[in-house]
């Protein structure tokens, strides 16, 4: 099956990229997956809990195979860095990586998370964040950092000079738990 268990009230949903739901007070999900993969993330969602009752989504970065499917959340508030907002204002196409861009909600700047830190780990975009769930010691690292690797820094708002910086700041968080954008 597409979902597995990561911690107590955490789950993954493996549609191409990672979705992950916080089953929270406050329900959450970080990050959406790509468009092609709908029927993958409402099913496996779907099984956890009533989509209505998401009242975030955080975003890691805005590229489209991690925001593909907003319209899902009916009831969420859109996140991501104010980095990440403002590259996408300027070049929707090129902050996406996707020509037919099809992000069309409104996007707020993250500020604090309870029980999270918010970590700004530019590299793979300019914008990009790592969130660190204080309790668990639970890394979502979206594209920055995979099981085998990191992050492409060659795309239109690739910060390849800030990348081995992002990296070295993630290896003193002292993470127990690593949930990345890819299965890769």
């Amino acid at each position: 099956m597409y979902t597995e268990k990561v911690a107590n009230n955490i789950f993954k949903i493996k549609a191409d990229s990672n979705v992950y739901f916080l089953d929270f007070k406050e329900k959450i999900v970080v990050d959406t997956g790509s468009d092609s993969y709908k029927g993958i993330v409402r099913k496996g969602l779907s099984r956890l809990v009533d989509l209505d009752k998401i009242k975030k989504v955080i975003f890691t970065h805005l590229h489209y195979d991690h925001t593909g499917n907003p319209d899902l959340f009916r009831n969420a508030k859109f996140f991501a860095s104010s980095g990440e907002i403002e590259d996408f204002r300027k070049d929707p196409k090129g902050a996406s990586v996707d020509y037919g861009n099809k992000l069309s909600v409104e996007l707020s700047p993250l500020g604090k998370l309870e029980g999270f830190k918010i970590i700004n780990t530019p590299g793979h975009t300019r914008g990009s964040i790592c969130l660190l769930y204080i309790k668990e010691k639970i890394l979502f690292s979206g594209d920055t950092l995979f099981y085998n690797g990191i992050g492409r820094t060659d795309l239109p708002t690739s910060a390849p000079e800030l990348m081995k910086e992002s990296l070295d700041k993630i290896k003193k968080i002292g993470y127990k738990v690593l949930c990345p954008g890819h299965e890769y």
